[in-house]
């Protein structure tokens, strides 16, 4: 059971949220900065506990795999149904570049840390989710049924339902349903956590889905 959070706990993490609700989409700084105050070293640790429920997931935790320094312009040049082409083409139309290499001490909660980072585009490409406010809401959800018990991903849920309601309720009907489809899709899914993403880039991304019990969208 996860502790309840005391008074002081409370008050910081509530600062924390309304500083991100005021802040504009996609503001990193202060999304770090909420999951340092939610996501407490015993939150972190059930979450390693939990994770590691899995072989993959255990083993993650052992081998820290990281991407590596990844070539999109090389990936690119894959048949266009792998998933190696179509994360590129993720990453070069939206004008993202992959997360610097990173040296990962022997802490499971920087790992953790890490490789949900650094494999957060790669989930996007998988599951299907857009970019955009409801697609980012759906991969929140996928998240939160796929990282029992991340407080972080429910708090986003939370954030993205409330500026919604205070600056763009005719989005509601798009967020519901990217919240319940995300929702739905990591629960039925496999475990994407611990994949080792670099050995499967030549792989054809329905092959991939399937694999891991996820229907195209």
């Amino acid at each position: 059971m996860i502790e309840t959070i005391n008074q002081s706990q409370e008050t910081t993490i509530l600062e924390s949220f309304l500083e991100l609700v005021k802040s504009p989409y996609g503001d990193f700084a202060a999304i770090g900065k909420l999951s340092h105050v939610l996501n407490d070293p015993a939150t972190l640790q059930k979450i390693v506990a939990f994770l590691s429920l899995t072989p993959r997931g255990k083993q993650a935790f052992v081998d820290r795999p990281l991407l590596g320094k990844i070539d999109l312009q090389q990936l690119h040049q894959l048949p266009n149904h792998t998933l190696g082409h179509l994360y590129a083409d993720h990453m070069i139309r939206n004008g993202f570049t992959p997360q610097p290499i990173k040296e990962i001490a022997n802490d499971p909660f920087v790992f953790l840390g890490a490789h949900i980072g650094e494999t957060h585009d790669i989930w996007h490409v998988v599951t299907g989710c857009d970019t955009d406010k409801p697609g980012e809401v759906q991969l929140e959800a996928f998240y939160t049924a796929q990282l029992d018990p991340d407080r972080l991903f429910l708090a986003l849920l939370a954030k993205n339902l409330l500026k919604t309601a205070m600056y763009e309720v005719e989005l509601c009907e798009q967020i519901m349903d990217g919240l319940t489809q995300g929702w739905m899709m990591g629960k039925r899914a496999k475990p994407l956590f611990g994949i080792q993403w670099n050995r499967l880039w030549a792989i054809p991304l329905e092959e991939v889905q399937t694999s891991l019990n996820i229907a195209s969208i």
